[in-house]
């Protein structure tokens, strides 16, 4: 029995994101590969340490934290009740 063509359609767009899905595994495979061992991990953890310092620099100039300042709550208008 001759299949339509949306089923034929449907196959080769199927076909097409199977192999991009391939493709995409392989890249991230060959990434993987041509990364260099050990020097990542340190990396990162050098640049998690510098995003924690930045955070705290931001945070004591914006003064976040301090018991001062009114709650976020204490900062929206108040509700109104509606009647049903």
């Amino acid at each position: 029995m001759p299949r339509g063509r949306s089923t034929f359609n449907k196959r080769q767009k199927e076909q097409a994101r199977q192999q991009k899905q391939r493709d995409k595994n392989e890249r991230k495979t060959q990434r993987r590969q041509d990364q260099p061992e050990g020097v990542t991990v340190v990396d990162e953890e050098e640049e998690l340490r510098q995003m924690r310092e930045h955070a705290a620099e931001q945070a004591a100039l914006f003064g976040l934290g301090s018991d001062d300042e009114p709650d976020s709550s204490d900062l929206l208008p108040p509700r109104k009740q509606v009647d049903r």
